[in-house]
């Protein structure tokens, strides 16, 4: 379980940093504010970076113990 997790991480690692270079280069001087959509990915990917950390942190210490 904890090579599942820690791959997890790493993909959702990856995914906040292209949404979040996307938010950067869409978002313009002139716009009201930051695109809604990329926005909602970005948490969206740091709910699953944090949960696929604890996860994998867990299984780290709990591995063995039931």
């Amino acid at each position: 379980m904890q090579k599942i997790a820690t791959k997890v991480f790493i993909w959702a690692s990856i995914a906040f940093a292209i949404i979040g270079l996307l938010m950067v280069v869409t978002t313009s001087p002139e716009s009201d504010g930051p695109n809604i959509i990329l926005l909602k990915l970005l948490f969206t990917t740091v709910i699953v970076i944090l949960t696929s950390f604890a996860l994998s942190i867990a299984g780290k210490y709990l591995n063995g113990r039931s």
